[in-house]
């Protein structure tokens, strides 16, 4: 039904209208689609920032997150952290490119005499660098940042550094690697290869990172790597879930439930990893 019939005598011809408001509606779409913004770049969530090379002594800049800026999301089940737009565990290593000296941001500044020997000898005297502390680069891409977590690792065993260093920087590469999984298309059948690689060190990776941990909770005092005991009991049930470890898992999950300290939400994610165990245990026994 045309609803403005009649105006022919007018002069005027209006064409079959039976919804006033479709164009409005057209219009909406029209100015929503068009003002949708691009997601930004990742260089929007970083700055630069001097740093002194507790080493050599040398300044040099190094990429940081914006805090501000950034968006948290839900992390893994494993506490692996995720934000809109950014891996941020790209970013949690601070390398020296005059002398190699690498290490977790959290632990750059913390270095002992005897352990600044060691890294001069072992790291420094045998380091390849730019040597004239190149500008980083604007972003780091996966590989990128996997070298330098490797060289992190690399140095932490030099210095002989604590088990829980080196289990969390075991863990933050394995993290790393399921990143980049993620960005593959696992449709291209020329990153078939690419993959199963990434997956098989993530997976190596991933194990490290566990045996560390639980030498390091007999051995060191709470926190470890800025976790309490009962985010450290959920992250090695977690882990102990994945490879099958269920008596670990549940003995991590009891303490925490029967701990007085315990936040709601970190009990809340241990029932669901209970949850998961018991449906686990269901479908062997069937």
């Amino acid at each position: 039904m045309n609803l403005l019939s009649g105006l022919e005598k007018f002069g005027l011809k209006a064409d079959e209208t039976t919804n006033l408001f479709e164009e409005e509606k057209k219009n909406v779409a029209a100015q929503d689609g068009t003002a949708k913004e691009a997601p930004p770049e990742e260089d929007t969530f970083l700055l630069d920032k001097a740093v002194r090379c507790t080493v050599c002594d040398k300044v040099f800049k190094t990429k940081t997150i914006k805090n501000g800026r950034v968006k948290r999301m839900e992390p893994d089940f494993d506490l692996r952290p995720r934000f809109e737009y950014i891996d941020t565990v790209k970013y949690g290593v601070v390398s020296c490119p005059f002398c190699g000296y690498t290490s977790l941001t959290r632990y750059f500044e913390h270095l002992s005499g005897g352990q600044i020997k060691l890294v001069k000898e072992g790291v420094c005297s045998k380091f390849k660098g730019t040597g004239d502390g190149a500008a980083e680069p604007t972003v780091l891409d996966y590989d990128a940042a996997i070298e330098r977590y490797k060289l992190a690792l690399f140095n932490t065993l030099v210095k002989k550094g604590k088990n829980s260093e080196k289990a969390y920087t075991c863990l933050q590469l394995s993290w790393l690697l399921r990143g980049k999984c993620e960005n593959l298309d696992p449709k291209d059948p020329a990153m078939a290869e690419q993959i199963k690689a990434c997956k098989e060190e993530e997976e190596a990776f991933y194990a490290q990172a566990f045996e560390g941990f639980n030498k390091a909770v007999s051995s060191e005092s709470y926190p470890i790597c800025g976790m309490d005991e009962c985010t450290m009991d959920f992250l090695l049930a977690a882990m102990a879930y994945h490879f099958k470890k269920v008596d670990i898992a549940s003995k991590c999950i009891a303490r925490i439930q029967g701990s007085p300290s315990a936040s709601k939400k970190i009990k809340e994610k241990a029932y669901d990893l209970k949850e998961l165990i018991v449906a686990d245990i269901k479908k062997t026994k069937q």
